[in-house]
């Protein structure tokens, strides 16, 4: 596989638009074979794929960056296969193109009807995971969108790597290699003309920080959905099961700490901090998990001699998407306290509340205005491939056109169609 070379971002867009014309009229066994053709490339490619990987590693490891975000660069075997398999799983999907949302008579005997069909084209700006061109690339193939991907300088080789298979199997098929392009320069002034190429692109899908969201909507013309910065809470409630409540913490901190739905902030009801606050920090602190804390929370994890683990929480710390092992803990009153600290700090991602108090349940859920809101269950449940979607483009936090993981619907729109004979308004 050769070093793609692609900066004229005119012709991409052109290119672009042109194969997004040819994939919205495909079949879809057609798109089908297509991803079944990348699911068999990748296996196939995996040691090339690795080689090149393993250099963005080197490089990302000698920049001092931290295990859990080098643990978001990284690419094994096992990766690979799963990647293959999530492509299988993709064309397994029912294909949302071409099915009619609603169809009726109106009086003058006209039929009209509501059709989806694909957005177009996309374009992806992205840090740090290069899974994410697959999810990508695959689920706008599926609904018939070309897209234009701009990953982080950090991911390069492999993001190249990837994009090279997905051509070859797309060649392979008859299909154009510009369905998926990647732009390969890390010009930054690139992502400001991808921004504005609304006459090439129809929508922006950010995901990266919040500085890279900012950018987007300040600077494009083109529509932009914004999310998957996740600054998420857990909520024990003063009811809840204190036993599967630290499960669940556990598995919502530690389990993948350097994704946007992992725990950020753990609300603990005062009533059970006493012997709540130990247990979280008798099970997290294997994981080398570093606690923020309020003052009393502090205390309270002092007195149970587990104070070694924890600082005093600084002004910012509950406004931080930690993106690693660190844990801010803050002890409220209740319900109402824990409300209006979410209300204040959630980039409305994703929220739990841990009770077995059903009429708190219900306020918390009524409450929350998050994308993803839960009742006794982690925060890590808030994507694509565990909602049943395939895999996603995007977590949106905003409400327009889509909200939540972003799968296969949420990269259509619709047309409306009427079907006449001979109709003519009067």
């Amino acid at each position: 596989m050769t070093e793609l070379v692609q900066t004229d971002l005119e012709t991409m867009g052109t290119s672009a638009r042109a194969a997004s014309r040819r994939l919205g009229i495909l079949s879809t066994e057609q798109k089908n074979a297509a991803l079944f053709a990348i699911a068999d490339a990748l296996e196939a490619h995996t040691d090339a794929v690795l080689a090149r990987n393993a250099r963005d590693l080197s490089d990302a490891a000698a920049n001092g960056w931290s295990d859990a975000l080098l643990d978001r660069l990284r690419l094994d075997e096992r990766r690979m296969a799963a990647l293959a398999a999530d492509t299988r799983h993709v064309a397994a999907l029912p294909d949302p193109v071409g099915t009619l949302l609603d169809s009726r008579i109106l009086d003058n005997g006209m039929r009209l009807s509501r059709r989806r069909v694909p957005l177009g084209v996309l374009g992806v700006i992205y840090e740090a995971r290069p899974n994410v061109t697959i999810d990508i690339a695959t689920l706008c193939l599926k609904t018939g969108n070309a897209v234009m991907l701009r990953g982080g300088s950090e991911t390069l080789r492999s993001n190249l790597a990837l994009v090279e298979v997905i051509q070859e199997a797309l060649r392979e098929q008859g299909l154009p290699e510009a369905a998926v392009q990647y732009i390969d320069n890390p010009d930054r002034a690139l992502v400001t003309q991808l921004l504005r190429m609304d006459a090439y692109v129809d929508m922006i899908v950010p995901r990266g920080g919040a500085g890279l969201h900012r950018l987007c909507r300040e600077q494009s013309t083109i529509p932009v959905i914004t999310g998957g910065i996740g600054i998420c809470h857990v909520f024990v409630d003063d009811s809840a099961d204190l036993d599967r409540a630290v499960d669940i913490v556990e598995n919502a901190k530690v389990q993948r700490p350097g994704v946007c739905n992992a725990l950020d902030t753990l609300l603990v009801h005062r009533a059970v901090a006493a012997p709540f606050l130990p247990q979280v920090a008798r099970r997290l602190g294997p994981h080398g998990v570093a606690l923020r804390t309020t003052a009393d929370a502090l205390s309270t994890l002092q007195d149970a001699g587990y104070g070694d683990q924890a600082t005093l929480a600084g002004p910012d710390d509950f406004d931080q998407e930690w993106l690693s092992l660190v844990l801010g803990i803050k002890l409220v009153d209740g319900l109402e306290e824990a409300i209006d600290h979410i209300q204040r700090h959630s980039t409305d991602h994703s929220d739990s509340i841990l009770t077995r108090d059903d009429a708190h349940a219900e306020r918390f859920v009524n409450e929350i205005d998050s994308a993803a809101v839960y009742v006794n269950a982690s925060t890590r449940f808030t994507d694509g491939g565990q909602f049943g979607l395939g895999a996603e483009v995007a977590v949106s936090t905003q409400k327009l056109h889509a909200r939540g993981p972003m799968g296969l619907e949420a990269l259509t729109t619709y047309k409306w169609i009427g079907i006449g004979d001979g109709h003519v308004r009067e």
